[in-house]
């Protein structure tokens, strides 16, 4: 069992390349630092992403995502972090990472980045009756 947080992603091939689908990841348990005050802030993580060739193994995300508990980052700072991490990693074809920090000073802070490839557009909507 780990003991120790790492920022080591790993990863593993798309089993289904041939097919835009989306991969949607939610982590309730983010924690960093306040750069400021140096008190904890905590958030929602939420990873949506169309993968290309590559996965992210879920276990080295959860390394990755604790390896900020100690760590002083601004929301929008670490938001961009994630996603220029997972992005570079991955290169998927769309990744969407929204951050919902918990309330502090009475503001609630919502933070979304995103990555699309180049040439990529997603598929149109279906509409049913």
């Amino acid at each position: 069992m780990p003991t120790r947080p790492s920022r080591n992603l790993e990863t593993f091939d798309n089993p289904t390349p041939e097919r835009d689908y989306t991969i949607r990841l939610t982590i309730p348990e983010f924690t960093c630092l306040c750069p400021v005050t140096g008190q904890p802030d905590f958030a929602t993580l939420y990873v949506d992403y169309v993968p290309e060739a590559l996965c992210v193994e879920l276990k080295s995300l959860k390394l990755y995502v604790w390896s900020f508990r100690d760590e002083g980052a601004f929301h929008e700072a670490v938001t961009n972090r994630i996603l220029d991490d997972l992005s570079s990693l991955l290169v998927p074809r769309f990744m969407r990472v929204r951050m919902v920090f918990a309330t502090r000073g009475g503001i609630d802070t919502t933070v979304v980045a995103e990555h699309r490839a180049d040439g990529w557009t997603p598929t149109p909507p279906v509409s049913l009756p």
